[in-house]
């Protein structure tokens, strides 16, 4: 499948800032599984841009404009082919370990309520249980279609009667791990026009490591696992790891992030 990607970033300031430095994880890779046509970044200041890898291996670009800057634009775009793999990742670049990801973060800390549903759902083997935590969690929680609430872990997120991409990813994470199964956070994109509606924020799902199998992927927020219709950017432990975009201005006000994403797939 051909999918066409278009991600737009903009941020207004209330006060001029004298800089500003992001980080910017908008950059997928090519495994086995997807290969990027083409891709691009735009940014509508004059901007230094500097390529480079994070420690889990994902692709980053490194963002630093001078100011004075009342606002920003970040625009990415391209085209990325993709293939039906089961939800398997293959031929992804592995700088780490699976064990790492059995540890679990400020977003990602272990909860009793999460690990009893993840033995509450079943299964005998490592596959079949992931698979039953993902419909468990599909079913458990309505789908929040709007932007996840800053610093909201996983285990608040648990209590409430929705949850967002976001936070069901992170809840499987906590889930997957409680039962001694590596767990990561990914950030990508999913193909809108499959879902019958528009979501104006990029996507988050989560994989897990099987042993002879590798790295698997699982989406709650759809009850499946990631297939054609999906784009892998970054992984880490959480989604603050994975972030599309992070950083920080040196500026007094407060500032507006408005954030929209299209993926439909080309004929």
């Amino acid at each position: 499948m051909r999918l066409s990607i278009d991600h737009r970033t903009n941020y207004r300031f209330s006060e001029p800032q004298a800089r500003l430095v992001q980080l910017l994880r908008l950059t997928p890779q090519n495994t086995h599984d997807q290969t990027v046509a083409q891709w691009r970044i735009d940014v509508d200041r004059d901007a230094r841009l500097r390529q480079g890898r994070d420690g889990f291996g994902n692709c980053i670009t490194m963002l630093y404009v001078e100011g004075p800057l009342d606002g920003i634009e970040i625009a990415v775009s391209g085209e990325v082919l993709t293939s039906h793999s089961s939800g398997v990742v293959h031929g992804a670049s592995e700088l780490l370990p699976p064990a790492l990801f059995l540890r679990a973060t400020e977003a990602t800390a272990a909860d009793p309520d999460i690990a009893a549903f993840a033995l509450g759902a079943g299964g005998e083997r490592p596959l079949d249980r992931l698979h039953r935590l993902n419909d468990a969690l599909h079913e458990r929680f309505a789908f929040d279609r709007g932007r996840p609430l800053p610093g909201l872990d996983a285990a608040a997120a648990f209590v409430r009667e929705s949850a967002t991409p976001r936070d069901m990813a992170q809840m499987f994470a906590v889930a997957a791990r409680s039962l001694g199964i590596p767990a990561r956070y990914v950030s990508g994109y999913c193909r809108t026009d499959i879902t019958g509606d528009h979501r104006p924020t990029p996507h988050g799902w989560v994989e897990a490591h099987v042993d002879g199998i590798g790295w698997i992927g699982f989406d709650p927020c759809f009850g499946r696992s990631p297939e054609d219709n999906y784009v892998r950017v970054a992984a880490a432990l959480d989604a603050a790891g994975a972030a599309p975009v992070a950083g920080s201005r040196l500026g007094e006000g407060a500032e507006r992030l408005d954030v929209d994403v299209s993926v439909v797939a080309e004929e």
